[in-house]
């Protein structure tokens, strides 16, 4: 048994969509029965025992037990948690984790597994939550630790429409060389930007999602000359899917965006109401300096998607850099009011508001923007950290 403070490893777990969920313990040789215990100590070291020995119903009820008598016990909290996840009781498992969490706030394993827990549960906004928070604590400080909390984090972005930060996610994969049938699934979902789960899928849609997900695999584990081809394969084989053309033209537009913009063109023949493409071919024009050409396309982004903060970032920036300082104010402040860290969208606001005359907000946006800055920049380097 671990002191009170020790800071306990993050458990040896696995999802089922790689290789099966299983908890790994060291197992030790226990025989002979016990006496219910009467003490403190009894109980957390036979708890401690029956968990060596596997016998996992039994330590769960001695953990229980011992907590009863002393709820400040981190360690048995933690093991607690460990075994009624791997016992699939996820809500009790959910529940010791968050009583671990009182005592021990920054503790990123517990949110790890808080956090797989809750996918379990179907708490899918907290599930998210906690291992982003994990994951900002280094809790993905080993390869099979990313793997997992990555590819469940991209499952949750996807289900919840962020669909470029899920295919980033997915990025560690190709990039490990690390694939299977369901996470090719996965991906697929990301990059034709359908909010499900792989088992959600309709059988009769997989062979399209597999394409498209061995197609983002090949180009993002670097190899171009497959990733084309699998593309190519993906354009023949299914030549009106929507969102196709969008996803290679994402993945290709950091590298070679002239080559990216055919593709969000070519989307756009397909499905003229794909705010994404008209988002990705707004954002070039900016970043080229063709603003009135770029105003068109930012102006359809954000009537097909009202409620997203790119196509009103992209639509603020249109109007401010054609002229239209009020307007484009108006929609870089709905930006804020959706995604109030974007970096983005507080440099342009601090340019309109400076444009504008407002020197008090335009000096306030650009002190947030070096917050912001700061605060990435911690984070990266807490992340980097062995």
């Amino acid at each position: 048994m671990t002191g009170a403070n020790a800071s306990p490893p993050f458990p040896d777990v696995r999802p089922r969509a790689l290789v099966g969920w299983v908890i790994f313990f060291l197992l030790a040789p226990w025989t002979g029965a016990q006496d219910k215990p009467a003490t403190f100590q009894d109980l957390a070291s036979a708890a401690s025992a029956a968990r060596e020995a596997n016998d996992i119903p039994r330590a769960i009820g001695l953990y229980g037990q011992a907590l009863q008598l002393d709820s400040k016990w981190q360690d048995g909290w933690w093991f607690l948690g460990v075994l009624e996840y791997g016992a699939d009781q996820y809500a009790a498992g959910r529940d010791a984790l968050t009583h671990y969490l009182d005592l021990a706030p920054k503790a990123g394993p517990a949110f790890a597994l808080r956090g797989l827990c809750e996918f379990e549960t179907g708490e899918y906004a907290q599930s998210l939550a906690d291992i982003q928070r994990a994951l900002s604590l280094g809790a993905a400080n080993a390869p099979r630790n990313e793997q997992i909390l990555r590819y469940h984090e991209a499952l949750l972005l996807t289900r919840n429409q962020r669909f470029e930060e899920a295919l980033r996610a997915y990025g560690v994969f190709a990039r490990e060389g690390v694939t299977s049938p369901e996470l090719l699934l996965a991906m697929g979902l990301a990059g034709l930007r359908t909010p499900l789960f792989p088992k959600e899928l309709a059988a009769n849609q997989q062979d399209l999602y597999l394409a498209a997900g061995n197609a983002a695999f090949q180009f993002m584990a670097g190899d171009a000359k497959k990733g084309q081809a699998a593309f190519e394969d993906l354009f023949q084989r299914f030549p009106t899917a929507p969102n196709a053309h969008y996803l290679y033209g994402y993945l290709l537009f950091a590298t070679d965006p002239d080559q990216a913009l055919p593709e969000f063109k070519r989307e756009l023949e397909i499905a003229p109401s794909n705010g994404a493409a008209e988002v990705m071919l707004a954002w070039d024009s900016l970043m080229r300096g063709n603003f009135t050409e770029a105003l068109p396309y930012a102006q359809k982004a954000a009537v097909e998607e009202p409620e997203a903060t790119v196509p009103q970032l992209v639509l603020g920036r249109s109007l401010l850099e054609t002229g239209d300082v009020k307007g484009g104010m108006e929609h870089l402040e709905k930006a804020l009011q959706l995604d109030p860290e974007n970096l983005e969208t507080h440099l342009a606001l601090a340019k309109a508001y400076s444009k504008s005359g407002r020197k008090e907000d335009a000096r306030r946006e650009r002190l947030r923007c070096l917050e912001i800055a700061k605060a990435q920049d911690t984070q990266n380097t807490q992340v980097a950290q062995p």
